[in-house]
């Protein structure tokens, strides 16, 4: 039986001063604009009509009582400040909304499933949110896996497979020095039978505005006071490991992840910094490639799953692995930048793969 499947599609509305609302659509003429350089360009990339589209626009721009696109002869077309600002806040809309979406679509998908008699048990899945365990849950999707998939925090994720109420968990951790002190951060989750699915190494790094205008070359730098740093949420491994870094430097990272509850997502850091509303943020290189930020590359990390034993025979985890291992998975993996899917599919126990989880598990 073909799995269910559900999605939530985000949506906002503007409605202008004189009452009316942005037409339907209408952000996403204007992000077609900003990437294609012209309205021309992007109604040739999607196939739209020119005339219905340049009504849209206008449209948009009567509701808002102000111009969204300029045009000029042999210049194409340019947003207004209003036109980007539109396009900046839908990004980070997206950015920012998309997991919880997810994870309450997969919720209500289970609630379905349960009321199958036919159905099989769906996949309890806890995850941080990245964009190779993005890919990993299309694919398990488009093979009829039945998915009970949680968007959360790494420490979330691990809590939840400690506690029975998850089968599978997201784990990223450095490689080298910083490791020991992150996973000393989980230690009251570790379980030592647990066993490690490895999916990628990846990349993460400073996300800065094109240029680097400030000249930020380090970790250290963030804690400048002419800096504006756009931190990750607390319970996030991406905000752990840049407080193991700045500690290993003999720096206090409290004035930098203490003033905010900070994003859920490398991509609604990297908008922030995309759409000057911070001068920095800390994250994977994908996310500031999107956005067409600068990146300098800080730590190289292992993002994979943890599985109890008893669950590696299930056939749920077995289709995982499988997938794991094909070369659509990988080749997928290969296309993020700053992601690399060695031994993507390997399977070991996390005693032997991470120094020191012996000595924090308990």
């Amino acid at each position: 039986m073909k799995a269910l499947h559900v999605h939530i599609d985000p949506a906002w509305q503007v409605t202008g001063p004189g009452g009316l609302g942005l037409p339907p659509r209408v952000i996403t003429w204007l992000v077609a604009i900003q990437a294609h350089g012209s309205l021309s360009a992007a109604c040739k990339a999607t196939g739209a009509s020119y005339r219905h589209t340049w009504k849209l626009v206008h449209e948009a721009e009567t509701a808002m009582g102000a111009p969204l696109v300029t045009m000029a002869r042999g210049k194409g077309s340019q947003l207004t400040p209003l036109g980007e600002a539109l396009v900046w806040a839908q990004r980070r809309f997206e950015a920012r909304l998309r997991p919880q979406l997810d994870s309450l679509a997969f919720e209500l998908q289970a609630e379905l499933h349960r009321v199958l008699s036919d159905a099989d048990r769906p996949l309890r899945v806890c995850a941080s949110h990245g964009f190779a365990i993005e890919i990993l849950q299309r694919l398990l999707g488009e093979a009829g896996e039945p998915l009970d998939w949680r968007y959360t925090d790494s420490s979330q994720a691990l809590a939840a497979l400690h506690a029975g109420q998850a089968d599978v968990a997201s784990l990223h951790l450095p490689q080298g020095p910083a490791q020991a002190e992150v996973l000393r951060q989980y230690a009251r989750w570790l379980r030592t039978d647990w066993q490690y699915v490895h999916m990628v190494t990846r990349r993460q790094g400073l996300m800065l505005k094109p240029g680097n205008p400030l000249h930020i070359d380090g970790v250290a730098d963030l804690l400048r006071p002419d800096v504006r740093f756009v931190a990750r949420n607390h319970g996030s491994g991406t905000r752990l490991l840049l407080e193991a870094l700045l500690r290993q430097q003999g720096l206090d990272p409290s004035p930098l992840v203490d003033t905010s509850t900070g994003e859920h997502t490398h991509s609604a850091v990297a908008a922030y910094v995309a759409s000057d509303m911070a001068d920095a943020g800390f994250g994977v290189e994908t996310s500031a490639r999107r956005f067409g930020l600068e990146f300098i590359p800080v730590q190289t990390e292992r993002y994979g799953l943890l599985v109890p034993p008893a669950m590696l025979e299930s056939k749920g985890i077995r289709r995982l692995i499988e997938l794991l291992r094909s070369e659509a998975c990988q080749e997928a993996f290969r296309d993020l930048v700053g992601y690399r899917p060695d031994e993507c599919g390997m399977v070991a126990p996390a005693r032997q793969v991470f120094d020191g989880w012996a000595n924090s598990t308990r």
